[in-house]
């Protein structure tokens, strides 16, 4: 008997009809959940539109005994993403969780990236992110419930060649999860990223034949279910998984170097540099107030403030 139990819960999955969003639908479905399997049926680069992809997740989900429904609007404008979670309300009633797993490549580099290739990556992944999030946020917020996973990557994380407009989307969608963390935290909301790492369309013969073995789309399933359930209790977080391997990122923020006197100049800079590079002063916060808290704790120290300030 898992531990993980949706009891009746909805959940809806962008990107839906392949890959993770295939696994994350069927994993969820098999462990309760309700599934809006929702794919515009398109290419890798977003070209072109199909039900069947979603229709064929949603079969594999009711031959199993599950429940599902499929969706093909698309994410990337604000009235797709309004279809999505009103097609979820009009099936289930609520809109429990939300994993936005939606999107594209138009992988060039920096010197030769078109316009085009930005806006359309940046409508999929990072507008597509809003579009569905204003309108399930809203929802959620009614109910004093609800579960967020916003979908990044090391390519937005830590860079990858050529990926400058999917870097910045995926890494876009970590600013959104964690404002909803902050702003759903008295609604009973959780709002969490996950950075995967599997075999996909979007990752076809990039990998090598033993790490394309490695990393199935199944192991990643776990974490993304997990985030997605009642039984979790992390918000505002960054969770890597792939390859049988679970683990989190983290934004972190040292000591650094304060100056109490006057105005640092650029040569006070250079002069000081290593110190405001270490890191064994390390300090992860949960919010934009952490950093001001550090300010304060230091110039408190220096005298520059006092200890009621």
């Amino acid at each position: 008997m898992s531990l993980i139990k949706f009891e009746g819960r909805s959940v809806i999955v962008t990107g839906a009809g392949g890959g993770l969003g295939r696994e994350y639908a069927i994993s969820l479905a098999r462990h309760g959940a309700r599934v809006l399997v929702n794919d515009l049926g398109g290419s890798v680069h977003g070209e072109g539109g199909s039900t069947s992809m979603a229709d064929a997740v949603v079969q594999e989900i009711k031959d199993a005994g599950g429940d599902a429904v499929a969706c093909y609007d698309s994410v990337a404008t604000p009235e797709g993403g309004r279809a999505i979670v009103d097609a979820a309300m009009d099936a289930f009633g609520s809109v429990d969780a939300l994993i936005h797993n939606a999107g594209i490549l138009r992988d060039r580099s920096l010197a030769s990236l078109t316009s085009e290739e930005i806006e359309s990556v940046l409508d999929v992944h990072l507008r597509g992110g809003f579009h569905v999030t204003v309108p399930a946020f809203a929802e959620m917020k009614k109910k004093r419930y609800g579960r967020i996973i916003m979908t990044s990557s090391s390519s937005g994380l830590l860079g990858n060649f050529g990926q400058a407009n999917y870097g910045a989307a995926k890494t876009g969608l970590v600013g959104l999860a964690h404002v909803a963390a902050v702003e759903g935290a008295k609604h009973g909301i959780l709002a969490n990223v996950i950075a995967p790492g599997a075999r996909t369309r979007m990752t076809a013969g990039l990998l090598g034949s033993e790490m394309d073995e490695l990393l199935d789309p199944a192991q990643v399933a776990a974490m993304a279910v997990y985030l997605a359930s009642p039984q979790c209790t992390q918000t505002h977080e960054i969770y890597s998984a792939g390859g049988g391997r679970f683990a989190r990122y983290v934004v972190g923020l040292n000591d650094g170097w304060f100056t109490p006197d006057r105005p640092a100049s650029p040569d006070d800079v250079l002069k000081h540099i290593e110190q405001i590079r270490d890191l064994s002063t390390l300090q992860v916060h949960d919010s934009g107030a952490g950093e001001m808290e550090v300010l304060r704790r230091m110039a408190q120290a220096a005298g520059a403030l006092t200890a009621q300030s």
